[in-house]
């Protein structure tokens, strides 16, 4: 073999196996972008645990018929947590009970301290076994928290700290903090080691929460209506919401700072520091005849991003509240929590938060007794507006001593055609008399923003729960007289009597107000009926299932307005009013500026409309 024979062995050779070389190093870049695709498309799906379960199960069945001990997962601490006995521990503060199991490492029940379901017994925002707050990632293998039973590292009555073991050396933390005071539990979850347990191209977790809220209150139909799901983004006005009697479910796909499973009065609310990066929320309303009195089943299937700055290192950090929906507790945690109590639109709203709950508060730092500070809430409101209700009642005592003289118009006008004679004729009336028949328009429209505040405050004040006042025992819910023992279309299985005092105080209170309007007038008497009989007969339907408390409010502020009636009606002279009347007849009524400034503009146009007409005559 000569010299080039052996050169071109050995250059082919260095060509071979830089040719595989380079196959090799093409094919495993060409497997990590596969990989990295395949990581890409898992976290943007759901993961499909039946198969993971069924391999599970038949792993079992084999083992059991084998007699040998079951190896589910390929980590055996997973596998040997997998086998382990669940126990439990219990954090406590002078407000809120809150059981941890080592099962997941996470909260098996929330019991409240301070507070009691409508019948005295234990009132539980979720009952033992009935939530999961599980973490679900990848590892060299699908891992769900909730399959594993955590060790108990340290456990205190204010902080525990459980741990999940793996193989590779690192474990899982899930540490919980309670406030000394308050109803706020801090949660840390921590990937300790585990920068070789979790594949590079896996970058998300899944969160998933899940707890079935049980009934508290006595009303069905009230708790539910102020039951829903709530969450919120960043920098938004209010949060978003979905229930409130209807189930429903909503795709999150924007970054998400917290969600609230809430209740009436009660919320459970969890806020990821890091925010959520995604996920999908859902509730499920239950029939008021649930044999478990159970009211929604809520969940949020969460997706949040793994900070991979320190692979060996990794924490996400939480809050989780577990408590009332007490406005000035609620707005002190600066994250906007308050916002779920609903208490009205922009206006109302304004009205509420910084009128109506400063002022209720303030007058509980004095009494004790909430059907006092109601009182006294309605007096207080009924002297800030009286100078417009006064205008408003004065004019209607006006039209009620003209009602002799307004019978008169409508018997000398008595066909339609004569319909607009016949309002000239009234408009020219009330001027004589010094009238304005839009003077009880004012007063309404400015009080009834104050209106609607109350009706937004009243059922959504926990200071009301469970108060009583007077026959009622709970101010924040109706108070029953009758018990029927069955349901009645529209009205329901009972009957209010706060609701039904306020409707025949409301039919007095119409017949009062519209006592000045002419018998034979077809239009009044139209208005009188839907205000007289209408009127009372609907609030007493819509009321009788809605808050006592709301109820003896409007109950107060009618029977208020019944005295400013029958005062305002005994200080005006209406023998006065109609010799005014009697006068002026046969006198030109003097004009409004309104009325001046509108017959300048129409000379004015008259002017220039002459003007045009000229012009055009001269170019002709």
């Amino acid at each position: 073999m000569d010299k080039n024979t052996v050169i071109g062995f050995i250059l082919m050779g260095a060509i071979l196996f830089g040719f595989t070389f380079y196959q090799k190093k093409q094919y495993d870049k060409q497997a990590a972008a596969q990989a990295f695709k395949d990581s890409v498309a898992l976290a943007d799906m759901p993961l499909d645990t039946s198969s993971i379960a069924e391999y599970r199960a038949d792993v079992q069945v084999d083992a059991a018929v084998s007699g040998e001990t079951p190896s589910i997962y390929k980590d055996s601490l997973l596998d040997r947590a997998h086998l382990l006995d669940e126990s439990f521990v219990k954090m406590e503060n002078e407000e809120l009970e809150l059981v941890l199991t080592t099962r997941g490492g996470q909260p098996h029940s929330a019991k409240m301290k301070n507070f009691f379901n409508h019948d005295s017994t234990a009132l539980y925002l979720f009952r033992p076994g009935t939530a999961d707050f599980s973490v679900k990632l990848y590892t060299s293998e699908y891992v769900n928290t909730s399959d594993f039973v955590f060790e108990l590292a340290s456990a205190t009555d204010r902080e525990v700290v459980m741990r999940l073991p793996f193989s590779g050396g690192g474990y899982l933390e899930r540490k919980y903090t309670l406030d000394s005071l308050t109803c706020m539990v801090r949660s840390e979850l921590s990937f300790v080691g585990m920068g070789s347990l979790i594949p590079r191209n896996v970058s998300m977790i899944d969160l998933d929460y899940k707890v079935t809220v049980p009934r508290m209150e006595k009303g069905y139909k009230n708790e539910s209506q102020y039951s829903k799901v709530d969450y919120y983004f960043d920098g938004e006005k209010k949060p978003g919401e979905i229930g409130r009697s209807r189930s429903g479910s909503k795709r999150i796909d924007s970054k998400l700072n917290w969600f609230a499973f809430q209740q009436q009065f009660f919320s459970t609310i969890i806020r990821a520091e890091q925010q959520f990066d995604s996920g999908e929320l859902d509730v499920v309303c239950c029939p008021e005849n649930d044999t478990d009195r159970n009211l929604m089943v809520c969940s949020a299937g969460m997706r949040q991003e793994l900070p991979k700055a320190n692979p060996d290192n990794m924490s996400l950090s939480y809050e989780m509240y577990f408590g009332p929906n007490h406005y000035q507790t609620l707005k002190a945690y600066g994250q906007n929590y308050e916002r779920i109590i609903p208490l009205g639109g922009s206006l109302v709203g304004w009205i509420t938060k910084f009128i109506i709950i400063p002022f209720f508060n303030w007058l509980h730092r004095y009494f004790a007794n909430f059907g006092i500070i109601i009182l006294l809430m309605t007096i207080a409101i009924k002297i800030v507006v009286l100078p417009f209700t006064y205008k408003s009642y004065a004019s209607s005592s006006k039209m009620q001593a003209l009602k002799p003289l307004m019978e008169k118009i409508n018997e000398k006008y008595p066909k339609q055609e004569d319909a607009m004679k016949k309002q000239q004729a009234t408009m020219e009336l009330y001027k004589r008399a010094g009238v304005s028949p839009m003077g009880g328009c004012l007063p309404t429209l400015l009080t009834f923003p104050i209106l609607w505040a109350m009706f937004r405050f009243f059922p959504a004040s926990i200071e009301l729960r469970q108060q009583p006042f007077l026959w009622a025992h709970d101010l924040s819910t109706y108070d029953a007289i009758v018990d029927f023992g069955f349901r009645i279309p529209l009205l329901g299985d009972h009957l209010s009597l706060f609701a039904l005092l306020m409707a025949f105080t409301m039919w007095i209170y119409s017949k009062m107000t519209m006592s000045g309007q002419a018998a034979n007038d077809p239009s009044a008497a139209s208005m009188k009926f839907m205000s007289v009989w209408m009127m009372p007969i609907m609030m007493f339907f819509i009321c009788n299932s809605l808050s006592a408390a709301l109820s003896y409010y409007y109950l107060l502020s009618q029977l208020i307005s019944m005295l400013e009636i029958w005062i305002i009606r005994k200080s005006i002279d209406q023998n006065a009013i109609l010799e005014r009347v009697k006068a002026s007849e046969g006198k030109p009524l003097p004009k409004s500026k309104w009325q001046q400034r509108l017959e300048e503009a129409q000379r004015m146009q008259e002017q220039q409309l002459r003007q045009q007409r000229k012009n055009q005559g001269g170019r002709r």
